[in-house]
């Protein structure tokens, strides 16, 4: 296309070219005497108008002229929204990300305003899957056992999100460059939340995080005197588990790395990762990575390594099973419990799914979105699924969607990990596409496995970042042509 039909409104003239207009000269005048009245009218408060105008007005120009910065702010507010939560009260941050994500396809409407957009790279299995997971979703308002429009809005990102994130994931992360960019993003924010849940553990919590803990949230955040570190995620299961996640995802990618300080950056991350896991004291966190390493040894195909990983594994299983090793740790001593089967915590699980069974029996649809677990008390009360925890994402997605619905979402999930693997294991011939591939899916595959035990997969951060996963893993056929392509003009040279 020729330079006269780039047809992107925000790049046709200069700021100082517009700014020589009488029109826009006025403009500008008029801004800054209204910025200067909100400083001189407001005070401290103001000034922060100002600089959010000034900061949101300069976003949106660079949003509009690069819609990936939309796709990654969005995965910055995925890990950090629920911790400003709990500093600036009263604000509906809960929409961030659907305001971002509609904002970034605005965007790429307006950057190509005369031009269709190749919706192409967006039109693959795992989109038409996630528009069918959105249309159940939708049903759900209708639901005969629903009774809350308030109670399915809340509950909204479990079909909205994938519906949105997925076809962004195929638009932008279309080679190897913005896949190593995505990780080095996703790193990022984990190495922060380690750091974060490592002050917790030393130095403690600060004022908004004791606060959080006063409002009830110490029954089930310090156990024993000792604190289960959450850093800035909605909960310590959350931490561990996403923690856990990193760390499987990016240990395993680690060895695609050619370059030194590449290779040792994804080693310090999932390190960090593991760590994080650990300190979060969540037992079901643990399962992310004996499953997920477990899924890596094999989709590697090797019998020397399935061997030795099964192997380390078994040992891991004896550690926590059958020594008291490290008792004297708190964290241990709490992961051992996860692998004692009279735990009182998973009696009490197994009683209140016991009792959704019989209520269910009879709801094949569930009871309606946001309708399930104590976070469903806000809009309804003294409901009967309000006032039994669900504990489990399963358990969830079956008492508000019914056996329909969790029939749905796992089939949605294991043809994505079926189709995934055996890309793997027999199509994808390059090594190191292998180990790429390989990592994120042995990362939801552990992710999968926690969420039996905790309500992890379609919370914040993993949300974002297991819909991203599932794009990735199906769309190799971009990374192999680019590498294809790659190697053909190598050998040309």
């Amino acid at each position: 296309m020729s330079e006269h039909n780039n047809i992107n409104p925000f790049e046709n003239y200069s700021g100082s070219m517009n700014i020589s207009k009488p029109g826009y000269l006025l403009l500008l005048f008029a801004v800054l005497f209204i910025f200067a009245l909100l400083v001189v009218k407001l005070g401290i408060i103001g000034i922060g108008i100002v600089l959010a105008l000034m900061f949101g007005s300069v976003f949106l120009y660079y949003l509009f002229c690069y819609p990936i910065i939309g796709f990654y702010t969005a995965i910055a507010l995925n890990f950090l929204l629920l911790g400003i939560g709990r500093y600036i009260k009263g604000l509906p941050l809960g929409f961030g990300i659907d305001g971002i994500l509609i904002l970034t396809y605005i965007a790429l409407f307006m950057n190509k305003f005369k031009e269709k957009i190749n919706w192409t790279p967006a039109k693959k299995d795992i989109t038409f899957l996630c528009i069918i997971w959105f249309g159940y979703s939708l049903f759900e308002i209708i639901n005969p056992e629903a009774r809350s429009i308030q109670a399915w809005i809340s509950g909204r990102g479990i079909g909205f999100y994938p519906l949105l994130f997925v076809p962004l994931t195929l638009l932008f992360i279309d080679t190897n460059k913005k896949l190593e960019l995505f990780l080095y993003v996703w790193g990022f924010f984990s190495v922060l939340a380690t750091l974060k849940g490592i002050m917790q553990m030393t130095l403690g919590v600060d004022f908004a995080e004791q606060e959080w803990l006063n409002e009830g949230s110490y029954k089930t955040h310090i156990l024993f005197g000792k604190l289960r570190v959450f850093s800035f995620y909605s909960d310590a299961g959350q931490f561990g588990a996403n923690q856990g996640y990193t760390g499987v995802v990016f240990l395993i990618y680690s060895m695609s790395q050619n370059k030194l300080m590449s290779k040792l950056f994804f080693i310090l991350v999932g390190l960090l990762g593991i760590y994080g896991m650990i300190i979060s004291g969540t037992r079901g966190a643990l399962s992310v990575p004996i499953a997920g390493f477990m899924t890596y040894f094999v989709l590697s195909k090797n019998i020397k390594v399935l061997s030795a990983g099964i192997g380390f594994l078994v040992l891991v299983f004896i550690f926590f099973a059958y020594t008291s090793i490290g008792q004297g740790n708190a964290q241990i001593r709490r992961m051992r419990t996860a692998f004692d089967p009279n735990d009182a915590s998973l009696q009490v699980r197994l009683d209140n799914q016991k009792i959704l069974k019989n209520y269910l029996a009879s709801r094949p649809f569930g009871g309606g979105i946001g309708h399930g677990g104590t976070k469903a008390q806000k809009y309804l009360p003294n409901a009967f699924l309000s006032n039994v925890a669900t504990d489990s994402w399963y358990v969830l997605i079956w008492v508000e969607q019914g056996i329909v619905g969790l029939l749905l979402h796992l089939s949605i999930l294991f043809y994505v990990m079926a189709k995934a693997s055996l890309i793997v294991m027999f199509k994808i011939k390059d090594p190191i596409l292998k180990y790429k591939i390989s990592a994120l899916i042995a990362g939801m595959a552990g992710i999968m496995v926690a969420s039996y035990g905790n309500a992890v997969l379609g919370q914040m951060p993993t949300a974002l970042l297991i819909y991203a996963t599932m794009a990735i893993i199906l769309n190799t056929d971009v990374f192999e042509k680019e590498n294809e392509v790659n190697q053909r003009e190598l050998n040309k040279s």
